[in-house]
């Protein structure tokens, strides 16, 4: 395997992680307003994952780091080709973070309300963009052959990535609110509960539907062969298990079948695209960009795989840590920080 392939392999790796951690983040800050009825309430959603969210967008920065180093032309095409979702997304990120931060600064029932509300829209906005920013990597976007996108944003809105970014939303919305039922004990939680059993077989139709357009939008299974699509059927099967595991009070399983999903899905993005990094609509066999034309030169893969192997432990051993140390679920008594 060569090292091409295993930088390839390396940022699914990362934008895995970060779905997976990343997307109960997000679920937490969109039922936020809904869930919390009260102050302390929200105060404790938000405390569930104030520990954590700003180590798990390290995930996407470190992604985004080695696309830059390993595959600097699929870095270059991408941002400037999503350039306007993108800085939405930075936005609404920033925003959200601002909100963390703020909320608790002062005693006023108006101010809290706005925060809570602006951490609701900072973290829908990312979660619907990521489904359609990623289906359209897999679909294809006007790519010419200097690799270069000379589509518009209007390019980005077809009927497959606004499905996907539906999709995204409310799987998003699912793993958070099964997150909040094993965080935090009292009324959250068993309005965390309810609320996954309303919006489960929701999320189960969109990913059919989103699974059925890939298979005619895209060109994944004519290239790569039926098996292909065991994956995203795989992450629908796991799906289906979070509506009897819900059932069941088995919110842990329900927690982490959910986030198998999540799995799975990136999985099948990655799968379906390799060795294509952005697929082109315009020439898809000639024009698209691919782990050997989009990378970086073999030295500075070299020096990026010694220095990967040094410090991505280190960081794993840290979050694990971090993640352990304040493992213990938050209940009304609580001493809140946020």
């Amino acid at each position: 395997m060569d090292l091409n392939t295993i930088w390839f392999i390396l940022i699914g790796v990362l934008f895995t992680g970060f779905f997976f951690l990343e997307g109960f983040d997000y679920g937490v800050g969109i039922l936020l307003p809904f869930l919390g009825k009260d102050d302390r309430e929200r105060r404790l959603m938000i405390n569930s994952i104030g520990p954590h969210w700003d180590a798990n967008e390290v995930w996407l920065i470190t992604a985004g780091g080695a696309m830059f180093a390993a595959f600097p032309h699929w870095y270059a095409t991408l941002f400037s080709g999503f350039y306007l979702a993108l800085v939405l997304m930075l936005l609404a990120l920033i925003a959200r973070g601002v909100a963390f931060e703020f909320r608790s600064k002062s005693e006023s029932a108006k101010w809290r309300s706005t925060w809570d509300w602006i951490i609701c829209i900072g973290s829908a906005i990312p979660a619907l963009l990521w489904g359609v920013a990623m289906a359209n990597i897999v679909r294809g976007v006007p790519i010419d052959a200097n690799m270069q996108y000379v589509g518009t944003f209007g390019d980005l809105l077809n009927l497959f990535a606004l499905v996907a970014g539906v999709t995204s939303l409310l799987l998003f919305t699912l793993h958070g609110a099964n997150f909040l039922a094993i965080k935090i004990e009292g009324p959250v939680a068993a309005r965390a509960q309810t609320l996954s059993t309303r919006i489960w077989p929701g999320v189960i139709i969109l990913s059919l539907i989103v699974s059925i357009l890939g298979y005619f939008e895209t060109d994944v299974v004519s290239r790569l062969g039926p098996a292909v699509i065991i994956l995203p059927f795989s992450a629908i099967a796991a799906l289906c298990s979070v509506g009897l595991l819900i059932r069941r009070k088995r919110m842990g399983w329900a927690f982490a079948m959910a986030g198998a999903c999540i799995v799975l899905f990136t999985l099948t993005m990655f799968v379906g695209l390799y060795p294509r990094v952005m697929t082109s609509s315009l020439q898809p066999d000639t024009w698209s960009l691919t782990i050997d034309n989009a990378s970086s030169s073999p030295y500075t893969l070299r020096v990026m795989s010694i220095i990967a192997l040094i410090f991505l432990p280190i960081v794993l051993l840290y979050q694990a840590w971090s993640y352990r140390v304040f493992r213990r679920r938050l209940t009304s008594t609580s001493s809140l920080e946020y």
